[in-house]
């Protein structure tokens, strides 16, 4: 079943995305290191930081269905999201509740991610200009029957 599923492609577009499966795999490293927080700190630093997280995914999954220009929009939004990671897990790491490796690790994924959405906006804003483009270009020029139109033979 899962075999016949990667040959076919995902029914959900946005889980063909490897953007999409590193902000999962973030969220799920990122669930690990925030279990050891006393519920204060939890409370305060590391649900806002898990939805932060979060969010990524879910941007990343509701822009996919939406036009192109849409989904440029929603892409942003992941990056705000992982933005707000980057704050975050800073406070969580001046507090003393992530460790140097942890912090490490966490800005690795983010400057990952950071530059895969980077990268998949950019595309998107070349390919979608360019069709606007071709489409500009195809409206101005004169059809068969505009030329027939305007002559006499």
């Amino acid at each position: 079943m899962e075999e016949q599923e990667k040959q076919q492609g995902n029914f959900f577009r946005f889980e063909d995305l490897r953007i999409y499966h590193k902000s999962l795999d973030y969220y799920q490293w990122l669930k690990e290191q925030v279990k050891g927080f006393n519920d204060f700190d939890f409370k305060a630093i590391g649900k806002p930081l898990l939805k932060s997280a979060a969010n990524i995914s879910i941007n990343i999954a509701e822009g996919s269905a939406r036009h192109k220009t849409q989904f440029i929009i929603f892409l942003k939004d992941a990056k705000t999201a992982l933005r707000e990671c980057v704050v975050r897990s800073t406070m969580a790491y001046r507090e003393g509740l992530l460790n140097e490796q942890q912090m490490a690790t966490s800005d690795e994924h983010l400057e990952e991610m950071t530059k895969m959405l980077g990268a998949m906006i950019i595309s998107l804003q070349r390919n979608s200009g360019q069709r606007e483009r071709n489409a500009d270009y195809q409206s101005e020029q004169p059809s068969s029957s505009d030329l027939d139109s305007g002559f006499e033979y």
